[in-house]
Parts: C-alpha cells; sequence; structure tokens
C-alpha cells in the first residue's frame, strides 16, 4: 500500500497542501486556497497584521480538500511558511480540538507579518547590536518583540509563548507546550547566531527582553514530534517535522545538484545558490552588501540576492499605462494591456533604452530609484520600452549577484522558476543574454512540495 507525506505551506497570501508519494515523491494531490485573511493595515503604527483564527481555518479547509483515504496513510506531516513574522499564543490553551478530527485557533494574538512596518529606522537603530551576520529589520520576530515590550507591555503579559504562523501550527499538532523553531526561522527573528545556533541570550537579557519568548532551537529537518490527535484522517502519532523557511522550502523543491543556482522572478526576484558545506559566514552584519547568507540545511548556507523589484515593477508599468488610457478616455484591462505589451517585445528582438527599475530601492540601498537612460526619437515604442524594462530588471539581479560570482561558486546552471517568468517570453529571452551559464526552467518554486521533499530525504 502506499504512503504519503503531507506539505503544508502557510503563506501570507494563500496556504497550500501536497501530498507526496513517499516512492515516487510524485505529487498525487494538492490545493491551495486565499488565507481569506486580508492584511489589517492599521496606518498609526504601520502595522501589518492578519487574523490568526481565519488561516487556521483556510489551512483545515485546504487539508479538507485531500482524499481522505490517502490522508489516513500520511506517515510525515512537513511545514514551511513565511519567515520573520510573529504570533503569540498561551501554552496549554493556544486552540480547541473539541470539533471532531481538527482544531481551531484560541488563546492567540494576530498573526504581526513580516511586512509591518511599525519599528522605524529610529527605533531600530535604538536597539543592541546583534551577535549575528544578519542584520535586523521592522517586521523581525524579536524586533516587534522589543516595539511590544516599549509600547505595549501589557499586551505581552497575555501570552507566554511565541514564534511564526509555521511553528504555531506544529505546536498545536503536536500538543507542545512551547515552541520549537529551526534556525531557518531563527535566523529570520534576528538577534540568532547560524554559526552558533543560539539565541544571543546575553544581549537580549541586558536589554530586558523576555527571553521566555524565545523558541527552543531544533535543526532543520528534523522532527518535533507526532500528532497529538486525529486530523483530517491522519492518524494520531503521526511524526511532524519542525517548521521550515519558505524560500529555503522553495530553492529546495527545484535544485537537483549543489551546482544548481535558482533565479526565481514572481513579485519580487531572488538569485541564490548553496555555499560550499566550510563556508562560514561574516561575523557581523554588511548592511551595504547586495548579498546575504541565509542558513539552510546541515549547518550550511544559501548566498542570496534578494531584489525588492521583479515582476511587481512590470505590474506597476501596466498599472500606470491602464491609468493614462483611462485619463486619455480608453479602457483596457490589466492582463489585456500586459499581454499587448510582450506581444510589442516580441517583435522587437533589442532595445538601446537602459532602465534602472529600482522604483522601491533595494535593502542594501533603501535609497536608489528607478531611472531611464539612453532615450532617443528612435527607441520610443512600446516594444522598445517593455524590452528595456524587462532587461533592466534582469541587469539588476545580475548586478547584485554578478555571473562572475556565480561562477566562483561552482554554478553551472541556472534553475528559472517563478510566475513572471513562466508567463513573459521577453524576460526569458533576455535572462539569456544576461547569464553565460546555461539555463532550465523548471516548475514553479514550491514550498510545500520543498518540504515534503525534505522530509523523504530525511526521515
Amino acid at each position: 500500500m502506499s504512503s504519503y507525506i503531507l506539505g503544508l505551506d502557510v503563506g501570507t497570501t494563500s496556504v497550500k497542501a501536497v501530498l507526496l508519494e513517499t516512492g515516487s515523491r510524485a505529487v498525487v494531490a494538492s490545493h491551495t486556497l486565499p488565507t481569506a485573511s486580508d492584511l489589517i493595515d492599521s496606518i498609526g503604527i504601520k502595522a501589518k497584521e492578519q487574523d490568526t483564527g481565519l488561516i487556521i481555518d483556510t489551512l483545515n479547509r485546504c487539508v479538507g480538500l485531500l482524499p481522505r483515504d490517502k490522508l489516513q496513510q500520511v506517515v510525515s506531516v512537513g511545514l514551511s511558511g513565511q519567515m520573520h513574522g510573529v504570533l503569540f499564543w498561551k501554552a496549554k490553551s493556544g486552540c480547541d480540538w473539541s470539533k471532531n478530527d481538527f482544531y481551531t485557533a484560541k488563546d492567540t494574538s494576530q498573526l504581526i507579518t513580516w511586512q509591518d512596518g511599525r519599528c522605524s529606522n529610529d527605533f531600530l537603530s535604538s536597539l543592541p547590536k546583534p551577535d549575528s551576520h544578519l542584520s535586523v529589520a521592522t517586521g523581525f520576530g524579536c524586533t516587534t518583540i522589543f516595539w511590544y515590550m516599549r509600547n505595549r507591555p501589557e499586551f505581552l503579559r497575555d501570552f507566554n509563548v511565541a514564534g511564526t504562523i509555521q511553528d504555531y501550527v506544529v505546536s498545536m499538532l503536536c500538543g507542545l507546550d512551547g515552541c520549537v523553531m529551526t534556525p531557518q526561522n531563527a535566523a529570520s527573528w534576528g538577534f540568532f547566531n547560524t554559526s552558533s545556533n543560539q539565541w544571543n541570550v546575553d544581549i537580549l537579557r541586558s536589554a530586558g527582553f523576555p527571553l521566555h519568548l524565545l523558541p527552543q532551537c531544533v535543526p532543520s529537518g528534523s522532527l518535533a514530534g507526532q500528532t497529538c490527535s486525529e486530523w483530517h484522517n491522519i492518524p494520531a502519532g503521526t511524526p511532524v517535522g519542525a517548521a521550515l523557511g519558505d524560500f529555503q522550502c522553495s530553492v529546495y523543491s527545484c535544485v537537483s545538484a549543489r551546482t544548481d543556482a535558482v533565479l526565481n522572478i514572481s513579485t519580487s526576484a531572488q538569485l541564490t545558490f548553496a555555499m560550499p558545506a566550510d563556508f562560514k559566514p561574516p561575523d557581523c552584519p554588511q548592511p551595504a552588501s547586495s548579498i546575504t547568507y541565509f542558513p539552510y540545511f546541515d549547518s550550511s548556507y544559501l548566498a542570496v540576492a534578494a531584489s525588492l523589484n521583479g515582476g511587481n515593477v512590470l505590474g506597476t508599468f501596466v498599472e500606470m499605462l491602464t491609468s493614462w488610457m483611462k485619463d486619455l478616455g480608453a479602457d483596457m484591462s490589466n492582463s489585456c494591456v500586459y499581454e499587448k505589451l510582450i506581444g510589442c517585445a516580441m517583435s522587437q528582438e533589442t532595445s538601446d533604452m537602459r532602465v534602472s527599475p529600482t522604483i522601491l530601492g533595494e535593502r542594501h540601498n533603501p535609497s536608489c530609484l528607478g531611472q531611464v537612460t539612453n532615450i532617443s526619437a528612435t527607441n520610443l515604442s512600446l516594444g522598445h520600452v517593455t524590452r528595456a524594462l524587462c532587461r533592466g530588471v534582469l541587469d539588476n539581479i545580475s548586478s547584485m549577484m554578478t555571473a562572475k560570482h556565480l561562477q566562483q561558486g561552482g554554478v553551472n546552471r541556472i534553475v528559472g522558476t517563478g510566475s513572471a517568468l513562466a508567463r513573459n517570453e521577453v524576460l526569458r529571452q533576455e535572462l539569456e543574454k544576461v547569464f553565460p551559464q546555461p539555463l532550465v526552467y523548471g516548475q514553479n518554486a514550491d514550498s510545500a512540495v520543498g518540504v515534503s521533499m525534505v522530509l523523504c530525504d530525511r526521515l
């Protein structure tokens, strides 16, 4: 009889559930649902929060759509999800299992997401310096806890456990009193040293940080426990993996060798590859560097160039054009405009216009803005401009992680993924001009598939 691994990804906009057959590693069933929890934006403090109860309801509905006979044959459950953010709950009463074979959220806070903006630059500069190679930023778990500690200390007194949303799900499935967290998620919280796999306890204690809210750290790819109850026909006692980061799992889902790099262009853009096993990150943050190092598996690291400017730049261009057309008395949908632009650019093989598309800045250079240069009377067609914009997105990411850097890292091949690459032939054409390494196009990077594959390989 076949057995299966259930992979779950709890994202900002959607929840995905995947059943992977253990032998063939084939996806036999999957469902994706929107979280139904829009970001709650409190303008006064720039907070970005989501309703935990709605997210868990969506998770239950998503798993409930999978075949119950196959769920009964699940041998392990893995989770990934949005990093950086933080959720608070009460030990022993963080959920309610009285609804047949699923649980509902109880005695939890809202999920404060990675997009939270309440920690201003002045606030961040007032925090102690972390003992880590990674900088801290607004939306990170520890910085958000610092904000509550200074601005709403009574809020923190209502809870005694904290973690990411995926850590919370693991804790509830396993009936844990506390929270276990992998280095992948811990690093995204800040104030975590990935070399020693330890929180900056002394630094945090000196700043009055509530240390009891720090989760217990366990290795990435290890088990957190076993399901404490039957869940959607999955038997009680089924092993559950400690929650992993969505980025690391998406990379894991589409590489076949350490010499592969992954270029994902969806809303934003990331180019990444695995560092050698003996690589050690810098001792302190390098805020001006365009490359950061994220913990991966087996004490290894991913070198990551994470650009804020990807498919969202093309989307902004489309929205600008549709807005102009409305002002001129014409009306056309965004999707129709996008298709027309790609068609125009396909008939224009090259463009000498140069577009720097960094309209959102970059983390290593927040003040940089977009520019258009080398404009002439002969390159103002929509085909020229669209092709130049697509090339600019790729030139920007390649300036953050150059072809030479990839070569020095031993990269032999680039795997292209992401919704923007999948639907934009012009981007794919320009990509072949930017990087000399061979290119292949995989399925869209899939965190739910990735976490299932991790469990297949490790358990």
